[in-house]
């Protein structure tokens, strides 16, 4: 729930009972009950009860390493939802942040941003912790033998360009990054210069050079 706001338009009953001055929010009771409000015309300290947020209840798919669940949120109605947003889902199977992915509509449209009333369902993956793919590529540079591996990381962790990381028996040099659609604060959709950074949540595919040493004698 968003904080009350530091002041508010309504009536006094000491100097305009019958129009709306501002109002230096003091304090506001638990729960958003009465609030308590100071005119800045006259002084005047009195009590109000706010109106409530009109607030709607959305289905929220959560994708988590390869298998999915529904949830429900509750939001203001006139609240708007954007692909990219990120919020905090607490549900009996889950704590996490997630990222919204997808937003879907009545009659199966989807859409990139609409307000909360109009939406039906709301699509999203869970960014706290992540798994990642990697295309690992012999040290001779050869695409022939290739191969995938899948490291589990925390959303915020950084992979580098150029950087040797260590992910259990695998010791690999970071050749590039391909970034995620649902990304933002990026330029690109490829980062491959040394030293370039994309955040595991923000990384669709890791290219990479193996560095262990006789990771291929054995084939």
């Amino acid at each position: 729930m968003s904080e009350p706001p530091d002041r508010v338009p309504t009536p006094c009953p000491s100097c305009s009972p019958d129009l709306e001055t501002v109002h230096e929010v003091l304090t506001a009771t638990e729960g958003g009950g009465t609030v308590t409000v100071r005119c800045s015309e006259c002084g005047h300290v009195h009590k109000i009860q706010p109106e409530r947020e009109r607030e709607v209840t959305l289905d929220v798919v959560v994708s988590q390493e390869g298998e999915s669940f529904t949830a429900n949120v509750t939001t203001p109605e006139d609240e708007t939802i954007e692909t990219g947003d990120e919020f905090i889902l607490e549900t009996e199977e889950l704590l996490s942040t997630v990222r919204v992915t997808s937003i879907e509509l009545d009659e199966h449209r989807r859409t990139e941003t609409a307000a909360a009333e109009n939406i039906e369902t709301v699509w999203t993956r869970e960014v706290d912790n992540v798994a990642v793919n990697v295309t690992v590529h012999p040290q001779d540079g050869s695409r022939d033998d290739s191969r995938s591996i899948t490291v589990h990381v925390p959303g915020d962790y950084e992979f580098a360009v150029g950087e040797v990381e260590e992910f259990g028996d695998d010791e690999i040099e970071i050749d590039a990054v391909v970034v995620r659609g649902d990304a933002s604060g990026y330029d690109r959709d490829r980062y491959e210069m040394e030293g370039d950074t994309v955040l595991a949540k923000d990384a669709k595919r890791v290219y990479a050079y193996d560095q262990t040493s006789s990771a291929w004698s054995a084939w």
